[in-house]
């Protein structure tokens, strides 16, 4: 399905190519030949098809259509952002842009109709697994409300708990062909996993941190034995250096972009109701340092002087409304890029902590320190693919995962990403 859909967006994205190089062909310096056409068109297309894969516009089926609609989008403006820069390129001055405007909307029409009638097509040709639950762990509950949100892909038909007798556990085991194993006991689930395996049963299974930090580890072979091999440093001497250099850079370039925004987001705070337009708060990074993150305030004066501190809640009524547009916005975020350009912070990494929190966590969670392992970030895994309100310690195998599969490219995926997370608002909403 996934193949279909690549091949006929492929189709619309030549047409649309076609159409707009006709309008743009007589402002070029040089007439392209064949060659050339199926070689800008061909980049067009490459282009199309990875940040389609990206930002998830190809998941028809997987995503609901409206979140694959949300994508596709993204994955328009982008690819035709980079159409545009080749055909200034080719120009004698800045073509006009009407025609790519006119060209983006065709495509997202074409695009809407066709996810629409692929995801009907899909919901036809594949039925909702029918799925056995094996289940522990006092988070079950909400676990089990995430499921029912997407039933058109699992269908929970039997649920058992763990801490029934074993052959019972296994007899459900073979009346289905699809499990999942939430939350169990290391060794009863391996027992229950190489069961599952052995009669080739599709298995869902919630990892353990442990399990994360071993998907992270390289294979190696001593003689004729296979190990695998975990640094205690995720990150190489090299890959620190370079991450240093594109954080300098990059958070020069958006402090000049963005410094009208800064500007005007001060100047609203101050209208408000005269306190300070900064809010600074200790939090730590690596190697659990502490230092003062910085972002525009978006509480009142003082909002923790009589609770402490505590996270931000679901309808908090500290926020102000100048604050709770900035957060709509992400624009109380933006001071932190000078935490980026001093060191304290990189782009990408684990969100950086309260000292009060830390502490609290590591009392049940002692595995939460493995986080403070790499630079704190301003936007990192757990922030995209989690929310707000997603438990400390689901938080903690997302950051994890960075961590241990840390490179140079997922880095640039996730900033690529982010740009995507800026206009979902679950992503800001506080916890209930």
């Amino acid at each position: 399905m996934l193949f279909v859909l690549a091949v006929m967006l492929v189709f619309h994205v030549a047409l649309i190519y076609v159409i707009l190089h006709y309008v743009y062909n007589l402002d070029f310096r040089t007439q392209l030949y064949a060659r050339g056409h199926i070689l800008v068109l061909g980049i067009y297309a490459a282009a199309y098809l990875f940040l389609g894969n990206l930002f998830g516009g190809l998941l028809v089926g997987v995503r609901r259509n409206g979140e694959v609609m949300f994508s596709e989008v993204f994955t328009a403006l982008f690819a035709n952002g980079i159409f545009y820069l080749m055909v200034m390129m080719y120009s004698f001055s800045f073509p006009t842009i009407l025609p790519l405007m006119a060209a983006s909307a065709a495509q997202l029409i074409f695009s809407a109709g066709l996810i629409k009638l692929s995801g009907t097509i899909y919901k036809k040709m594949f039925a909702p697994y029918q799925v056995l639950l094996i289940y522990d762990g006092d988070a079950i509950n909400d676990f089990r409300k995430k499921l029912e949100t997407r039933r058109d892909q699992l269908e929970v038909t039997d649920s058992i708990s763990a801490r029934e007798p074993l052959d019972e556990i296994l007899k459900k085991v073979d009346e289905v062909h699809t499990v999942i194993i939430w939350d169990l006991e290391v060794s009863l689930r391996n027992t229950i996993f190489k069961y599952c395996y052995e009669n080739s049963k599709r298995i869902f299974m919630a990892p353990k941190i442990s399990d994360i930090i071993y998907n992270g580890s390289a294979s190696v072979h001593m003689f004729d034995t296979p190990l695998l091999l975990t640094s205690g440093s995720p990150l190489e001497y090299e890959e620190r250096v370079i991450k240093r250099i594109i954080d300098i850079l990059l958070s020069i370039v958006l402090l000049v972009v963005t410094s009208p925004f800064m500007l005007l987001t001060a100047l609203a705070i101050k209208l408000q109701d005269g306190g300070p337009v900064l809010y600074k708060q200790i939090r730590c990074t690596k190697g659990n340092r502490e230092f003062e993150i910085m972002k525009f305030r978006s509480m009142i004066v003082d909002a923790e002087k009589k609770g402490g501190a505590q996270l931000a809640r679901q309808k908090d009524d500290r926020i102000t409304p100048v604050g709770r547009f900035i957060r709509k916005c992400r624009l109380d975020e933006l001071p932190q890029l000078i935490n980026v350009l001093k060191g304290d912070m990189s782009f990408v990494g684990p969100r950086p902590e309260r000292p009060e929190f830390i502490a609290e966590y590591v009392k049940t969670m002692p595995e939460f320190a493995y986080r403070t392992k790499v630079q704190a970030g301003l936007t990192g895994y757990a922030q995209l693919y989690g929310k707000y309100n997603t438990r400390p310690y689901d938080k903690l195998k997302l950051d994890l995962y960075y961590i241990e599969s840390y490179s140079l490219w997922l880095d640039l995926k996730l900033m690529i990403l982010t740009v995507k997370i800026l206009f979902t608002a679950e992503s800001t909403e506080g916890v209930e």
